[in-house]
């Protein structure tokens, strides 16, 4: 039987793989279960120093699988909001705040949930041939997936709006002009170089990077003060670590850093 999500963890970093290539990796239930329970294995194991989210074949991931879902909705049994809370939900708040980096080889188009999920990354390394379609309103739904959170404070409000009142596609080029994209690289590329730099993170300061991702979404729902007194708090927690201490004598030897998480 194939698994609809791959995991795998070398050099530090744990590579999710969506796996349904024929299906453009959309989302059935199986793989929504999976996707969530190897993000929070991610999260959870201290030897996981980074993440890398991709997709199998032509595709990162369209999102939702219709076809599970018009069958849910022919026998009355489609309650989005069960799946939205069930799965979801999950999937991207473990994306967005696990207390390590997180990058997305968007190895193809990126659609509904997929596209949020790359958005709940760190970093998105984009295939030149890959796009984003915010694609809920084409088939009468509102957004999920973090969605409403993430796209503002990338492209703004205003062109958050755009994309998702009107879908479209958007190039990998124009994503990486409105912020979609960190980087965007030949086809062949894309997981080789989003691998790259996730090792490079893994080599670096995990605890450190955990703050960060915990300041910075915390600043955007909190006013100047309260973010002034959660960076000194996290300040008073990675001057404590052994990867900070380390990095000084490093530097007062002028010698290289060599970081171990902790």
């Amino acid at each position: 039987m194939t698994l609809p999500v791959l995991y795998a963890v070398e050099h530090g970093v744990a590579t999710i793989t969506l796996n349904r290539p024929h299906e453009m990796n959309s989302l059935d239930t199986a793989t929504k279960v999976a996707l969530r329970d190897r993000a929070l294995d991610a999260a959870a194991d201290r030897a996981v120093r980074a993440v890398l989210l991709t997709g199998s074949g032509r595709a990162f991931c369209v999102g939702q699988d219709l076809k599970e879902h018009a069958e849910a909705l022919a026998g009355d049994d489609a309650d989005l909001g069960a799946t939205v809370h069930e799965h979801y939900i999950p999937i991207a708040s473990t994306l967005a705040t696990m207390d390590k980096p997180v990058v997305a080889a968007v190895n193809g188009i990126a659609a509904g949930a997929g596209a949020a999920f790359a958005f709940a990354c760190d970093l998105r390394i984009v295939a030149s041939g890959a796009g984003f379609n915010l694609a809920f309103a084409g088939i009468g739904l509102s957004c999920d997936s973090g969605s409403s959170w993430t796209l503002p404070r990338l492209v703004g409000w205003a062109r958050a709006r755009e994309l998702l009142l009107l879908p479209r596609t958007v190039p990998a080029d124009e994503a990486l002009e409105l912020g979609l994209a960190t980087e965007v690289v030949p086809d062949a590329d894309v997981l080789g170089r989003a691998t790259e730099l996730a090792e490079q993170l893994a080599a670096g300061p995990t605890v450190a990077y955990g703050a960060i991702r915990r300041a910075l979404s915390y600043s955007a729902t909190h006013e100047l003060t309260d973010a002034l007194s959660l960076e000194a708090e996290l300040m008073r927690l990675t001057g404590a670590t052994d990867d900070h201490h380390g990095a000084v004598s490093a530097f007062l030897a002028k010698q290289r850093p060599t970081f171990h998480g902790r």
